[in-house]
């Protein structure tokens, strides 16, 4: 779930006509030309019939003849320019990049900036109790030391694990690291569409990521994200190129999750992850339904407090009030 300050298809442009066509249809028009024009005259080109057809009203065989090859070709370069610019590319697909996701601006997250949230009440948005978690520190991150295997087919994508400095969790970085490879590795995972793969590399060791799962604290996730609305959320923030997971919603989950810890931080990690690839936040589909992973899980399951975020600000899509509610789920490709 994202706090967007913020689920693309490429169309060819209209084809250009070929050298060939070009020149089929110069040869027709100088042929016309020299039949129609004396010795001394220059060339010119008019929608006027002239020479001997002209003066007797009636266009000569052989001028008819020209006049119905040129229609046809016509009517075939613009049959030619209608299907190609109308037809799909067949290289469409569903699967955004990293370098795309920047078009979307610098931060995909719960609310758009400049947005007028005052009026916001989302009961189940509000941060559980529970344990101790990073509330502040130094902005900058530490790599979890090691890499995994390709997991998937498709383009294939790397990522890196890290910790924010002066972040401390007390299960330690590897407990995060641990997690957040288990959750990408499963099927269920975006890796399931057939279309993503993904890779754990070691950036201490030069190499340089697709993007980078970050545990960071409450405060500098405020401040990365923005906190117009005034729930904990994460964000991708593709300036940066850094998935920012809140270290107050890790350590407390989500008050829809009723304790579910783990989901909630399945879900955390696929919902930041799929913004990397552009996915936009969805609505629940149908009452009863398990959510969407784009869906705004951290602040609830129901499309009537979420409508509330869209109301004034869309986002790329209006939240309808329908009373419809979902039930949590964590994956992309969940198992139904």
């Amino acid at each position: 779930m994202t706090r967007p300050t913020g689920s693309s298809h490429r169309t060819r442009p209209p084809a250009r006509e070929a050298d060939g066509d070009r020149s089929d249809r110069g040869a027709g028009a100088a042929a016309e030309g020299r039949r129609s024009r004396r010795r001394g005259e220059p060339l010119a080109a008019s929608w006027t019939p002239s020479g001997r057809a002209a003066a007797s009203g009636t266009p000569s065989r052989s001028r008819r003849g020209t006049l119905a090859a040129l229609a046809v070709v016509l009517l075939a370069l613009t049959g030619f320019v209608v299907v190609r610019f109308l037809t799909p590319s067949a290289e469409t697909t569903d699967v955004r990049s990293p370098a795309a996701a920047a078009e979307q601006g610098p931060v995909v997250g719960e609310a758009p900036s400049g947005g007028d949230f005052a009026g916001v009440d989302i009961p189940t948005a509000e941060l559980p109790a529970g344990g101790d978690f990073p509330v502040s520190g130094k902005g900058t991150w530490r790599v979890v030391p090691g890499a995994t295997p390709q997991v998937g087919t498709g383009r294939v994508y790397t990522y890196t694990v890290e910790v924010e400095d002066g972040a401390v969790l007390a299960e330690g970085d590897a407990a995060f690291a641990t997690a957040v490879d288990a959750t990408l590795d499963d099927p269920r995972s975006w890796t399931g569409s057939g279309q993503i793969a993904l890779r754990r590399v070691d950036a201490a060791a030069g190499v340089v990521p697709d993007f980078r799962i970050s545990l960071t604290s409450q405060l500098t996730t405020r401040a990365q994200c923005g906190y117009q609305i005034r729930y904990e959320a994460s964000c991708w923030k593709s300036d940066i190129g850094r998935v920012l997971i809140n270290g107050s919603r890790w350590v407390r989950g989500a008050a829809a999750f009723e304790g579910q810890l783990g989901l909630y931080r399945q879900y955390a990690i696929n919902h930041e992850v799929g913004h990397v690839f552009r996915n936009q936040h969805v609505p629940c589909p149908a009452g009863g339904a398990l959510a969407p992973v784009m869906m705004q899980q951290s602040f609830g399951v129901s499309n009537d407090y979420l409508a509330q975020l869209t109301d004034d600000n869309p986002q790329g899509i209006q939240i309808p009030r329908d009373g419809k509610v979902c039930r949590p789920n964590a994956w992309p490709n969940p198992v139904r």
